[in-house]
């Protein structure tokens, strides 16, 4: 009997059944769950076919809005006409190596061994998401804070590791309770992912805990990852590196970023400096995934990590644009404060509008801002009911920032908001 086309069109393709448990297994592509990011992305797009008239404003890009600076521009516009930049890089070029132990010297005074102590990455998500293949197996456990970027975690499961989340609470000063963990917890334990400056929260991690985070991974043999990503966007006091801490590198590795605190979005730059036998690790794991970043992109980097004045200026434009949002949303009746770093402002949601809405979420209240005044945030509910705001919106100049923050304070007072 032959099969119809209406029939082997709609069953399953052969390989179905070959995807990987990970991944979703047979289920794959199935699955009705919608990822917060693309729910954004469907509420901005109704948003502006409901309103074609009026502003979207975006409060919810996670990145820079600026390009990166002439001079590095300039830089990359000689080196990629080249000959000798045309090859694999592998595992990095010297030049960077160097540039990057100039850099945490000057800005953390750690001393780093160009050689043996830093390697490039194609930016600090694919080096988080190598690192867990370092060290685990089926069985053990990454400690990931929820809020938190969550890649490490991913590939932790991947691997057939389990995430152990600790969340982040306004009674703890927004870090882990590391006292909560259980001895069966601690004995599976092959990663702590830290992330300071936080993303989304913003707060800083002072150095006692640090410390006790460095003694706690001797005691309970443990390497601990800090994702150092938003470092240069530091608004309390100067940039503080894991690596300054007594015995940090004994236990773990930094991972740093040329995106956030450069303006380089897009040019997948970063490193992982710290312990020499755990870079080693990231590097072995890397040079069978990647063949490295092309070199012309390092030495611009080169030029932009020699150039203090660079990050200097990226943290007064995003401090600024805090500032005023911090005002604006404390006038709107938000209970907010400056954060300590990154260019995120996290929190509490509302609970009502005016209107009659009612929100028992974040993403609740962050749908009701999109969908009714065309405002966009980003939900956070790991840890309660939050929302962030981002200060990466498109705006030319202060005028343009602040006629967004006068249209966004009209929008939010109409709203009539209840905390």
């Amino acid at each position: 009997m032959s099969t119809t086309n209406s029939e082997t069109n709609s069953a399953d393709p052969y390989f179905q059944s070959l995807f990987a448990e990970r991944i979703g297994g047979s289920g794959y592509g199935k699955g009705t769950a919608i990822y917060k990011f693309e729910k954004i992305k469907r509420a901005k797009r109704k948003a502006l076919a409901d309103f074609p008239d009026r502003q979207l404003i975006d409060f919810g890009i996670g990145e820079n809005d600026g390009v990166a600076d002439a001079k590095v521009r300039e830089r990359m516009a000689v080196e990629i006409n080249q000959p000798e930049n045309r090859g694999y890089a592998d595992n990095g070029i010297g030049d960077f190596q160097q540039a990057v132990a100039r850099f945490m010297q000057r800005n953390f005074n750690v001393t780093l061994d160009p050689a043996a102590e830093i390697n490039h990455c194609i930016g600090s998500k694919t080096a988080l998401s190598m690192l867990p293949a370092c060290f685990i197996n089926p069985g053990d456990i990454t400690l990931m804070t929820a809020p938190g970027y969550p890649v490490a975690g991913t590939h932790t499961t991947y691997y057939g590791g389990t995430v152990h989340k600790l969340p982040l609470l306004a009674e703890n000063n927004f870090l882990p309770d590391l006292d909560s963990i259980t001895d069966e917890i601690w004995e599976r334990v092959k990663i702590l992912v830290l992330n300071y400056p936080n993303s989304p929260t913003g707060r800083l991690c002072p150095p006692e805990f640090f410390e006790k985070v460095v003694k706690l991974a001797k005691e309970k043999k443990f390497i601990v990852v800090q994702d150092a990503a938003h470092i240069m966007l530091t608004f309390d006091g100067r940039p503080t590196s894991f690596l300054e801490t007594p015995g940090a590198k004994d236990v773990g590795v930094e991972v740093h970023s040329l995106s956030k605190g450069f303006d380089m979005i897009g040019w997948r730059l970063g490193w992982v400096c710290g312990n020499p036998t755990l870079v080693r690790a990231f590097s072995d794991v890397k040079d069978n995934c990647d063949s490295g970043q092309f070199i012309a992109i390092q030495k611009a980097a080169v030029t932009a990590l020699d150039d203090e004045s660079i990050p200097q200026r990226v943290n007064a434009k995003y401090r600024r644009r805090l500032e005023k949002l911090v005002t604006m949303l404390n006038e709107c009746g938000f209970d907010c404060q400056m954060p300590g770093g990154s260019y995120f402002l996290y929190t509490k949601a509302p609970v009502a509008s005016a209107d009659g809405g009612s929100f028992d979420s974040g993403e609740a209240a962050s749908q009701y801002l999109i969908t009714q005044h065309s405002m966009v945030t980003v939900p956070w509910d790991d840890a309660g009911p939050y929302i962030r705001f981002s200060v990466t919106y498109e705006a030319a100049d202060e005028a343009a920032e602040d006629a967004l923050m006068a249209e966004s304070k009209k929008r939010l007072m109409s709203a009539g908001l209840t905390f």
